[in-house]
Protein backbone atom coordinates (compact mmCIF):
# COMPACT_ATOMS: atom_id res chain seq x y z
CA UNK A 1 0.00 0.00 0.00
CA UNK A 2 1.24 3.16 -1.12
CA UNK A 3 0.79 6.25 1.42
CA UNK A 4 1.01 9.90 0.47
CA UNK A 5 0.97 12.85 2.72
CA UNK A 6 -2.44 14.08 3.26
CA UNK A 7 -3.89 10.34 3.69
CA UNK A 8 -6.10 9.44 6.68
CA UNK A 9 -4.18 6.34 8.70
CA UNK A 10 -4.94 4.25 11.49
CA UNK A 11 -2.59 2.50 13.60
CA UNK A 12 -3.20 -1.45 13.32
CA UNK A 13 -1.95 -2.39 16.85
CA UNK A 14 -3.18 0.70 18.58
CA UNK A 15 -5.86 3.69 18.95
CA UNK A 16 -4.32 6.08 16.93
CA UNK A 17 -5.48 8.07 13.72
CA UNK A 18 -4.71 10.57 12.23
CA UNK A 19 -3.19 12.16 8.92
CA UNK A 20 0.09 11.68 7.45
CA UNK A 21 2.52 14.83 7.76
CA UNK A 22 6.00 13.39 6.60
CA UNK A 23 7.37 10.33 4.47
CA UNK A 24 11.11 8.98 5.16
CA UNK A 25 11.66 6.12 3.61
CA UNK A 26 9.78 3.39 5.77
CA UNK A 27 9.63 5.73 8.84
CA UNK A 28 6.07 7.38 8.05
CA UNK A 29 4.95 10.36 10.46
CA UNK A 30 1.22 10.84 11.79
CA UNK A 31 -0.27 13.83 12.99
CA UNK A 32 -3.43 12.99 15.58
CA UNK A 33 -6.40 15.00 16.36
CA UNK A 34 -4.74 16.00 19.04
CA UNK A 35 -1.52 17.87 17.73
CA UNK A 36 0.89 15.14 18.75
CA UNK A 37 3.30 13.86 16.11
CA UNK A 38 3.92 10.16 16.07
CA UNK A 39 6.53 8.13 13.75
CA UNK A 40 5.03 4.66 12.86
CA UNK A 41 6.70 2.45 10.09
CA UNK A 42 4.68 1.76 7.10
CA UNK A 43 3.81 -1.74 8.00
CA UNK A 44 2.00 -0.61 11.19
CA UNK A 45 -0.27 1.27 9.48
CA UNK A 46 -3.42 1.12 7.29
CA UNK A 47 -4.80 4.04 5.00
CA UNK A 48 -8.67 4.97 6.13
CA UNK A 49 -10.77 5.05 3.01
CA UNK A 50 -13.95 5.89 4.40
CA UNK A 51 -14.92 7.96 7.91
CA UNK A 52 -16.52 5.80 10.70
CA UNK A 53 -19.34 8.53 10.53
CA UNK A 54 -19.91 7.29 6.37
CA UNK A 55 -19.57 3.65 7.29
CA UNK A 56 -22.52 4.04 10.24
CA UNK A 57 -24.79 5.14 7.33
CA UNK A 58 -25.22 1.53 6.30
CA UNK A 59 -27.75 1.42 8.41
CA UNK A 60 -29.30 3.46 6.12
CA UNK A 61 -31.09 1.21 3.59
CA UNK A 62 -31.19 3.51 1.05
CA UNK A 63 -27.16 4.54 1.12
CA UNK A 64 -25.79 4.03 -2.13
CA UNK A 65 -22.56 2.55 -1.03
CA UNK A 66 -24.35 -0.23 1.05
CA UNK A 67 -26.16 -1.18 -1.93
CA UNK A 68 -22.57 -0.97 -4.20
CA UNK A 69 -21.36 -3.62 -1.44
CA UNK A 70 -24.54 -5.75 -1.76
CA UNK A 71 -24.56 -5.58 -4.67
CA UNK A 72 -20.69 -6.87 -5.47
CA UNK A 73 -21.54 -9.83 -2.85
CA UNK A 74 -22.03 -13.69 -4.46
CA UNK A 75 -25.43 -15.16 -4.36
CA UNK A 76 -25.49 -17.50 -1.95
CA UNK A 77 -27.47 -20.86 -2.78
CA UNK A 78 -28.08 -23.48 -0.04
CA UNK A 79 -27.89 -27.17 -1.03
CA UNK A 80 -30.61 -28.40 1.05
CA UNK A 81 -34.33 -26.89 0.33
CA UNK A 82 -37.29 -27.28 2.25
CA UNK A 83 -39.95 -28.41 0.25
CA UNK A 84 -42.55 -30.78 2.32
CA UNK A 85 -45.41 -28.59 3.80
CA UNK A 86 -46.24 -30.36 6.84
CA UNK A 87 -50.03 -30.36 7.56
CA UNK A 88 -51.06 -30.40 11.14
CA UNK A 89 -54.58 -30.83 12.26
CA UNK A 90 -55.54 -28.83 15.44
CA UNK A 91 -58.67 -29.88 17.76
CA UNK A 92 -60.09 -27.87 20.43
CA UNK A 93 -61.71 -30.26 23.17
CA UNK A 94 -62.87 -27.61 24.90
CA UNK A 95 -66.77 -28.49 25.44
CA UNK A 96 -67.81 -25.05 24.52
CA UNK A 97 -66.26 -25.89 20.94
CA UNK A 98 -67.82 -28.87 20.57
CA UNK A 99 -71.56 -27.73 21.68
CA UNK A 100 -73.92 -25.37 21.74
CA UNK A 101 -74.97 -25.72 25.40
CA UNK A 102 -73.64 -28.00 27.86
CA UNK A 103 -77.07 -28.17 29.44
CA UNK A 104 -78.43 -31.16 30.18
CA UNK A 105 -75.09 -33.10 29.96
CA UNK A 106 -73.20 -34.42 32.94
CA UNK A 107 -69.29 -35.02 33.14
CA UNK A 108 -69.45 -38.27 31.68
CA UNK A 109 -71.42 -37.30 29.17
CA UNK A 110 -68.90 -34.51 28.24
CA UNK A 111 -65.93 -36.69 28.35
CA UNK A 112 -67.34 -39.10 26.14
CA UNK A 113 -68.27 -36.31 23.44
CA UNK A 114 -64.52 -35.35 23.52
CA UNK A 115 -63.24 -38.46 23.39
CA UNK A 116 -65.51 -39.24 20.44
CA UNK A 117 -64.42 -36.58 18.81
CA UNK A 118 -61.03 -36.93 19.58
CA UNK A 119 -61.42 -41.14 17.79
CA UNK A 120 -63.09 -39.24 14.67
CA UNK A 121 -60.24 -37.03 14.23
CA UNK A 122 -57.71 -39.59 14.46
CA UNK A 123 -59.43 -42.09 12.31
CA UNK A 124 -59.89 -38.61 9.69
CA UNK A 125 -55.97 -38.10 9.78
CA UNK A 126 -55.25 -41.63 9.08
CA UNK A 127 -57.48 -42.27 6.29
CA UNK A 128 -56.24 -38.77 4.25
CA UNK A 129 -52.72 -39.63 5.74
CA UNK A 130 -52.05 -36.56 7.50
CA UNK A 131 -49.01 -36.95 9.87
CA UNK A 132 -49.62 -34.56 12.51
CA UNK A 133 -52.37 -33.35 15.23
CA UNK A 134 -52.44 -31.92 17.93
CA UNK A 135 -54.80 -31.94 20.51
CA UNK A 136 -56.03 -28.69 22.52
CA UNK A 137 -57.47 -30.41 25.66
CA UNK A 138 -56.85 -27.46 28.75
CA UNK A 139 -54.91 -28.31 31.92
CA UNK A 140 -58.00 -28.88 34.29
CA UNK A 141 -57.66 -31.80 36.62
CA UNK A 142 -56.18 -34.16 34.02
CA UNK A 143 -58.93 -36.29 33.15
CA UNK A 144 -59.42 -35.83 29.44
CA UNK A 145 -55.96 -35.77 28.99
CA UNK A 146 -55.33 -39.11 30.59
CA UNK A 147 -58.11 -40.35 29.01
CA UNK A 148 -57.21 -38.96 26.04
CA UNK A 149 -53.63 -40.59 26.16
CA UNK A 150 -55.69 -44.47 26.81
CA UNK A 151 -57.61 -43.96 23.43
CA UNK A 152 -54.47 -42.79 21.60
CA UNK A 153 -52.44 -46.02 23.23
CA UNK A 154 -54.70 -47.89 20.72
CA UNK A 155 -53.32 -46.34 17.59
CA UNK A 156 -50.22 -46.41 15.47
CA UNK A 157 -49.18 -43.22 17.16
CA UNK A 158 -45.93 -41.30 19.21
CA UNK A 159 -47.76 -38.74 21.58
CA UNK A 160 -45.95 -36.22 23.57
CA UNK A 161 -46.87 -32.36 24.91
CA UNK A 162 -47.18 -29.90 22.43
CA UNK A 163 -45.15 -26.68 21.77
CA UNK A 164 -45.51 -24.91 25.19
CA UNK A 165 -44.83 -21.84 23.31
CA UNK A 166 -47.57 -22.28 21.08
CA UNK A 167 -50.43 -24.09 22.89
CA UNK A 168 -49.02 -23.82 26.62
CA UNK A 169 -49.53 -26.52 28.95
CA UNK A 170 -53.12 -28.11 27.97
CA UNK A 171 -51.98 -29.92 24.56
CA UNK A 172 -50.91 -32.96 23.09
CA UNK A 173 -49.27 -33.35 19.75
CA UNK A 174 -49.46 -36.52 17.63
CA UNK A 175 -47.53 -38.37 15.30
CA UNK A 176 -49.29 -40.88 13.03
CA UNK A 177 -47.07 -43.42 11.84
CA UNK A 178 -48.28 -44.01 8.22
CA UNK A 179 -47.90 -46.71 5.79
CA UNK A 180 -46.00 -46.80 3.05
CA UNK A 181 -48.39 -48.59 0.67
Amino acid sequence: MRLEIGNKVAVLDDVIKGIVTAISGDDISVKTNDGMIFTFASSELVKIEKDQKELSKFSDINNSILKEKISNQPVKKSLFSKTKKEIILEVDLHINQLVRSTRGLDNYDMLNLQLTTAKNKIEFAISKRISKLVFIHGVGEGVLKSELQSLLNRYPVKYYDASYKKYGLGATEVYIYQNSN
